[in-house]
């Protein structure tokens, strides 16, 4: 047990020491997630605000603090909290004898690196897809989920407005795909993981961006304002699953744009009642139902 609780305690350690050196700028820039999803951020809200798809909408728009603060927590103190968790999977998995690479079914190292970084992109995020699905599907799990459904108008910082519950689903599959790669995580992994926030904060601005013939394999404004959508289609918990590539949810049916206006209602059934503020809606999802 010693060892399990050294393990998280000196990977919480490094992961706060590592985001105050990011802060003061004393990491490389490519590494740099603080600086580089704040970057990110500003240059998302700016297509917003030189190409409105809903011009209507404001500025600052309904929530937009709330969601800058949730950009915030979950992407920098909560992802400090739960830093150990795969460092505890690594040891857990050793303790049993099972070393990473034995649960392998594509060796990366025997890839040029382009191929390495591609086959990571896609490998973990058919992994985030189905467990995008798992999160409506579940009824418990759709009780945490709705904080991310909660979002009324759609921009870039949307992207982030999610209870923290599911990072602890995410990070053991994110592991288990990992290890799929033979636990091996490419040296250039941090382009992969810049990609994935700027398609994520795309997806939620308020931009009518649909990538032309590309949209039937990266995730677009309009495609995910569906996946939003108050009314979904009879019989589905949900459409349009993606997290950044499109292709999954084509080649498993579960696409749906019906139209392109944007002028949807967004939320789910009988949101009204769903908690306003940041501390009710952490609490909502762990309540007696």
């Amino acid at each position: 047990m010693n060892s399990y609780l050294e393990a998280f305690s000196n990977a919480f350690t490094g992961s706060l020491e590592w985001t105050w050196k990011s802060i003061i700028g004393q990491v490389p820039w490519f590494q740099n997630y603080f600086w580089g999803i704040i970057v990110i951020s500003l240059i998302v809200w700016s297509l917003e605000l030189v190409f409105p798809w809903r011009k209507n909408q404001a500025v600052i728009r309904k929530d937009f603090w709330l969601d800058l603060f949730y950009l915030l927590f979950n992407f920098f103190p909560f992802s400090i909290a739960i830093s150990g968790f795969y460092e505890l999977f690594t040891l857990f998995f050793d303790d049993l004898n099972i070393p990473f690479n034995q649960l392998a079914l594509i060796d990366l190292t025997s890839f040029p690196e382009w191929a390495q970084l591609l086959l990571f992109f896609v490998v973990l995020d058919f992994v985030q897809w189905l467990t995008h699905i798992l999160l409506h599907k579940n009824p418990l799990l759709w009780q945490f989920h709705k904080v991310h459904h909660s979002v009324k108008e759609m921009g870039f910082a949307a992207h982030m407005r999610y209870h923290w519950m599911e990072n602890v689903l995410y990070k053991p599959f994110k592991v288990f795909a990992i290890m799929i790669l033979g636990g091996f995580e490419p040296q250039q992994a941090f382009l992969v993981h810049f990609i994935t926030i700027t398609i994520g904060h795309l997806n939620h601005a308020n931009i009518k961006l649909t990538w032309g013939i590309f949209r039937y394999l990266f995730n677009n404004p309009v495609m995910h304002l569906y996946h939003h959508a108050k009314t979904v289609p009879s019989g589905k918990v949900g459409v349009n699953f993606a997290i950044s590539l499109s292709i999954w949810d084509y080649i498993f049916k579960t696409n749906y744009i019906p139209e392109k206006s944007g002028k949807i209602p967004l939320g789910f059934p009988k949101d009204e009642t769903f908690p306003k503020s940041f501390l009710k809606q952490q609490l909502y999802g762990f309540k007696k139902k």
